[in-house]
């Protein structure tokens, strides 16, 4: 599901002293009673009052030559601005503000920029800033600013999916409320609801997104109560309650869209689903691709977006109609590129730049606590030693196992290919049969209980059984494929276990598994699916029990063996151009 979530955007304000009443136009209005005033019409969407506010702001505070204060107004104005305008104004902030003690400006500044990154979809840029945001925050030691900037990290940690993490430290900061404004409060609530939805923590998110919509209605903040709307659907449709989903959603996008605010975009996505869920292919459709044309707008993507285009090729393709078919393609194919592009970086520098060092700084945490405890601290950093050379051991493991991998699966390739050729089989059926010989004789040795014109109807209805691929249905057992055969499970199983040398389970999953080695290499669309997709067309109930099954009879994982067939597929391109 979609990561609906909003960084956190802290008001330099916060930091600032109230000035002298102006004796002017708005003179019974103070700097503080200004913001309150932006705030609030910023809550309700009044863009035109808003900047009106902004703009008399930094007058003001020009005209007293008050340098925090023309910070504060610059910060006002960003928000109402676009990407170019609003960096500029960003940039400003720190000009004025060189010269003042202390570095609490360089967090603040860093992390407007690292929101303003996010709000335009260019999560690298959004990372960095708000690592540099929280060393700064860290150097100075303000407890506030580093809390801002673990939010904003965790927002692109749920964003991953990396929703577990997250919600920890939605959690923690949600429960120690007294470090923020009420909005800000409210803000994380939202993403501690996104995360507990992700997770399947339903009775939690359902008594927060209660107390959130009382909360929204108290203040009339229609954009709060559309957030709450939508959840409550993410909420329904989780449950598969998809005609109170539709009701919720459709409430939340007649307001979203009516701002042309891009959370409209995740709620045509979940409104997909619901319709989906209730097998209304036209209603699925036709939100898919209103979601498709608004992210072509906006170029803002969400990793969702792969299952909306896969989903709509599939549609086309069933009804013959070969141009949009190949439109989807094209669509998918760029959107996937971007995706990629993001969570390779993301998945590289969290652990880098945030994860370790979080981690390196609890040990220094703990040295310094222990160090008036000599032999305290001798056994606590003989155990850190030991721990990091667990991590280096298991690291060097990982990547030789990998390595043992990627080579399993370039043979498994190979000897695909060259099957399919007429020239060899492959080498793990191989194994499998070797392995499996003494083990065959054996159970031959024993008494058979299983008259031989069963036998060999039973093989050939197994025969009939592999080659129109009836095995790729859900829910085969031994009793169904049996009643199908109109024999019973004892013939079965003992045909099975003596003519196949293994037992049913184990002959269903290596059809299925031998099925998806060839089908991958062969068919690049088949590649292109989820997991989940993949799983569910070669019977098995979830993606995990795939991937288990796969590893177990492959001796590779899926995501080595796809990338290995990505790569040589790509080499082979390479060459024939």
């Amino acid at each position: 599901m979609m990561r609906f979530i909003f960084p956190i955007l802290l008001l330099l304000g916060n930091l600032f002293f109230a000035q002298k009443n102006m004796v002017d136009t708005l003179n019974e209005y103070n700097y503080e009673e200004l913001k309150i005033k932006f705030n609030s019409y910023s809550d309700n969407d009044k863009v035109f009052q808003s900047k009106v506010i902004a703009q008399y702001y930094l007058q003001k505070a020009k005209k007293e030559k008050n340098n925090l204060q023309i910070a504060e107004g610059y910060n006002l104005i960003h928000f109402n601005e676009d990407f170019p305008q609003a960096m500029k104004y960003i940039d400003s902030i720190s000009l004025v503000t060189k010269n003042v003690k202390g570095s609490q400006y360089y967090s603040l500044v860093y992390r407007m920029k690292g929101n303003l990154y996010y709000k335009y979809n260019n999560l690298k840029a959004a990372l960095d800033n708000y690592i540099l945001s929280l060393k700064y925050a860290k150097e100075q030691k303000d407890e506030k600013l580093i809390a801002y900037s673990n939010l904003n990290i965790a927002y692109i940690n749920s964003y991953m999916g990396r929703n577990s993490e997250a919600a920890k430290i939605f959690r923690y900061y949600y429960y120690n409320e007294k470090k923020f404004l009420k909005s800000e409060h409210n803000q994380t609530r939202i993403n501690l609801i996104n995360c507990y939805i992700e997770i399947n923590k339903l009775d939690s998110a359902n008594i927060l997104i209660q107390q959130g919509l009382k909360y929204s209605f108290e203040n009339k903040n229609k954009y709060s109560i559309s957030q709450y709307q939508y959840l409550s659907g993410l909420f329904n449709l989780k449950q598969k309650e998809y005609k109170n989903a539709i009701v919720e959603l459709l409430k939340a996008y007649q307001y979203f869209s009516s701002i042309n605010d891009n959370n409209a975009n995740y709620v045509l996505f979940s409104l997909g689903k619901a319709y989906d869920g209730l097998e209304n292919k036209e209603k699925t459709v036709q939100y898919f691709s209103t979601l498709d044309s608004n992210v072509q707008k906006t170029d803002i993507t969400f990793p969702e977006l792969r299952e909306v285009y896969t989903y709509l090729i599939d549609y086309y393709k069933g009804n013959n109609d070969k141009e949009k078919q190949l439109y989807y393609i094209d669509r998918f194919l760029k959107v996937d590129k971007k995706l990629d592009e993001q969570f390779q970086y993301l998945s590289t520098e969290i652990p880098k730049k945030y994860d370790t060092p979080n981690l390196l700084q609890e040990k220094e945490d703990i040295i310094n606590d222990l160090k008036n405890r000599k032999t305290v601290l001798y056994v606590s950093v003989s155990i850190l030693i030991f721990i990091l050379l667990l991590f280096v051991y298991f690291y060097y493991k990982a990547k030789k196992a990998e390595k043992q991998h990627r080579k399993i699966a370039q043979d498994l390739i190979y000897l695909i290919e060259k099957r399919n050729s007429g020239t060899a089989s492959i080498k793990n059926e191989s194994k499998t049969e070797i392995s499996l010989t003494s083990e065959k004789i054996e159970i031959e040795s024993k008494i058979k209980t299983v008259p031989d014109d069963v036998t060999q109807s039973i093989l050939k209805n197994l025969e009939i059984f592999e080659t129109k691929e009836l095995f790729l249905k859900k829910g085969i057992t031994s009793a169904s494929l049996a009643k199908s055969i109109k024999t019973n499970t004892t013939y079965l199983s003992e045909v099975i276990n003596t003519q196949k040398g293994k037992n049913f389970a184990a002959y269903l999953n290596d059809l299925r598994i031998n099925y998806a080695l060839n089908k991958l290499v062969k068919d690049r669309r088949f590649r292109s699916y989820k997991l989940s997709v993949i799983s569910d067309e070669l019977g098995y109930n979830n993606e995990q029990a795939f991937s288990l099954a796969f590893k177990k009879k492959t001796g590779t994982t899926l995501s080595i063996y796809l990338k290995e067939i990505e790569k040589q597929t790509g080499s082979e391109n390479n060459t024939n151009n």
